[in-house]
């Protein structure tokens, strides 16, 4: 009975993350500065453009490192 209770929070957690991925996806396009970054990589000539967030991958993996390590910490 105790797997099926750990997979039971283990679900949990994933709809919460599903959630939150969710509403970061919706409200992201309005914050400020998130995806024009100095250092992220934007290249446009003619009908080609090349788009890559460095910066921004490289900030929002520090943020979700300290709020893991927060949250999962034992």
């Amino acid at each position: 009975m105790n797997e099926i209770s750990g997979f039971g929070k283990f679900l949990i957690i994933l709809g919460a993350v599903i959630i939150a991925l969710g509403v970061l996806l919706t409200f992201l396009p309005k914050v400020p500065y998130i995806g024009k970054l100095p250092g992220d990589i934007y290249i446009k000539k003619g009908n080609f453009t090349f788009y890559f967030p460095l910066a921004t991958s490289i900030l929002v993996s520090i943020i979700l490192t300290i709020i893991l390590n927060l949250l999962f910490r034992k």
